[in-house]
């Protein structure tokens, strides 16, 4: 029965030290003044999110019963992150560009407090199940 645990649960420790690392990174090669940019928030979000993706992906793998993330919510963030990036470019104020990032954040947060929740419903029946 531990065989079986160990091999999932290795990839996850694996992915787990990857994010560890490009969040290291993002926090060693980016200056002081930069993280008072909502976009380094944004950034700091998406990578979060996409942890939360990848933890889904390791654990649907092999599972009868999947769970789905809320992808709307997830194309809503990226609308906003993109918004947010071009500003700029969409010649939106300041003050709607960091709406925008706020949004990004918010809607990445909502939808990965969905995933963890999704994943602690599905543990504890599994642990009634198995009683």
């Amino acid at each position: 029965m531990p065989d079986t645990h160990s091999k999932p649960r290795r990839w996850t420790v694996i992915a787990s030290g990857l994010l560890c690392g490009v969040l290291a990174l993002v926090v060693v090669f980016t200056d002081r003044a930069a993280f008072s940019s909502p976009l380094a928030v944004v950034v700091v979000a998406a990578i979060g999110a996409v942890a939360v993706m990848l933890q889904l992906r390791l654990r649907n793998r092999g599972r009868a019963s999947a769970i789905h993330p809320p992808v709307w919510l997830n194309i809503l963030g990226i609308g906003f992150a993109l918004s947010a990036l071009f500003a700029d470019h969409l010649r939106l104020s300041s003050e709607t560009a960091q709406l925008m990032a706020l949004g990004a954040i918010g809607s990445f947060a909502v939808s990965s407090a969905i995933i963890l929740h999704a994943f602690r419903r599905d543990r504890a029946t599994s642990k009634t199940n198995s009683n």
